[in-house]
């Protein structure tokens, strides 16, 4: 095999072109794995076969890995391939193998059998994010095969459990194996470098810099039992009913952090719009299909999910309880308990599920300059802008190392998709072409960061 330094721009081409055929086989293989994560270890199930997948598709070109159980069937795989310069800081492509279940018969095409239809592959996972564990594998892959090495050491990390707070996958790789990311300073994983279609010639890719926090609570509210046929005014699910109304029905004011201040201001520009600073949801309703998603990023949200009360008709329970999906962002997360305690009332107790800080780097540096630069190569009417992603991925547990960590999972989208409603929607799907457009870039920004 020649040194990589002897590979030809038609050989580095011909790799480019074999990972783009390959991604969509090991994606498709990928879907068709069920690895449904319940929050509930008992039930929920795939991630070991998935790992087992990925270790293969490794080991069949020559890559080394490791699964890592955190309990039965829990598995994250670590591999690390080295990079030429041994004296620079290495860095970490993460992506979760797990999924949020789907009910088949909500689906036009079967959640777990990797359709595809209408130029788009169909699956749970498919953009959550099964899409760039394709990608990741199969540049590497293409890589391995004709002799290419990245510039510095490059740590890849499929992970259990992220869909419920990566306590059985990133913060037990954190926790338990660290020296395995020993030496990452940077890393980049899911919901980044995904096109928005201002026009024709313009399309912002956004890369997530930030991350809201998460606040999982459950309200407890307590009253006297009985009997159901009785007049009671001291009923707790009553109680807790008017609460979780409140909460629902509640907004929380809006609050501009450097990110989203940042975005907008791109926003702003790109669409000839004049951005209030005191009511930035006005420009963000022109986005369209993706103003949900940047909307939440202006405001603490809490979103009621789940309720538990009673086990029998007629018996007024003693307790009733609620999940609370909360979201804060980069700072507030003190602030938002009072304002919530505000919003229920002094007598329901609140519990805390899971509890981690929002994530915020800056929008700067050697590793922005590759990103934006592969967008622009394999698209000239790229504009690569900093968001803030109202939700969360693993990354939170990785920036416990100090690591810096970004959003970069990188897909050309249709201008008509509406991308973000198909994170844990119904029809989760990704376009061929987008997949493809993301090995070409990925390709790019590896060899170059």
């Amino acid at each position: 095999m020649r040194e990589p330094s002897e590979l030809t721009t038609s050989d580095r081409a011909s790799a480019t072109l074999r990972g783009v055929d390959e991604v969509v086989d090991i994606c498709r293989d990928l879907l068709r794995i069920d690895t449904t994560n319940t929050g509930d270890n008992d039930t929920s199930a795939g991630e070991r076969v998935a790992a087992e997948y990925v270790a293969r598709q490794l080991a069949e070109v020559g890559i080394a890995s490791e699964i890592y159980e955190s309990a039965p069937g829990r598995a994250s795989l670590v591999a690390r391939i080295e990079g030429t310069d041994p004296g620079r800081d290495a860095l970490l492509v993460h992506g979760h193998l797990d999924v949020v279940p789907a009910q088949p018969d909500e689906w036009t095409a079967h959640p777990f059998g990797g359709e595809i239809r209408d130029g788009f592959l169909w699956g749970r996972g498919a953009i959550d994010m099964k899409d760039f564990d394709a990608m990741v594998l199969a540049v590497v892959r293409e890589w391995r095969r004709t002799g290419v090495r990245p510039p510095r050491d490059i740590v890849l990390a499929f992970t259990a459990d992220e869909e419920a707070g990566g306590t059985y996958g990133a913060h037990f790789l954190v926790e338990k194996h660290r020296e395995l990311l020993d030496g990452c300073t940077e890393a980049i994983g899911e919901v980044g470098g995904f096109s928005y279609t201002v026009s024709k010639d313009l399309r912002l890719y956004l890369v997530e810099t930030a991350e809201k926090g998460i606040n999982w609570l459950r309200l407890h509210a307590r009253g006297r039992p009985g009997h159901g046929s009785m007049v009671h005014d001291d009923n707790a699910v009553t109680a807790l009913a008017e609460a979780v109304a409140r909460v629902g029905r509640h907004r929380f004011p809006v609050v501009v952090t450097p990110t989203v201040r940042a975005f907008l201001e791109e926003l702003s520009d790109a669409l000839g719009i004049e951005l209030d600073p005191d009511d930035p949801e006005t420009a963000i309703a022109k986005l369209g299909p993706i103003a949900s998603l940047i909307g939440a990023t202006v405001r603490n949200t809490a979103n009621p999910t789940r309720l538990d009360a009673g086990y029998k008709d007629n018996v007024i329970p003693s307790r009733a309880s609620a999940t609370i999906d909360c979201r804060t962002l980069p700072g507030q997360a003190d602030l938002f308990l009072e304002q919530l305690r505000e919003v229920i009332g002094p007598d329901l107790t609140i519990e805390h599920v899971q509890r981690q800080p929002a994530v915020e780097t800056t929008f700067d540096g050697a590793l922005v300059d590759a990103m934006s630069a592969a967008l622009r190569a394999e698209d000239p009417g790229a504009r690569p802008v900093p968001y803030m992603l109202s939700g969360g991925t693993d990354a939170k547990a990785f920036q416990r190392l100090g690591i810096r960590c970004f959003g970069f999972a990188p897909l050309r989208l249709p201008p008509d998709l509406n991308f973000s409603a198909l994170f844990h929607g119904i029809d989760e799907r990704v376009p061929v072409e987008g997949l493809q457009f993301g090995v070409r870039v990925l390709d790019r920004f590896l060899r170059n960061s």
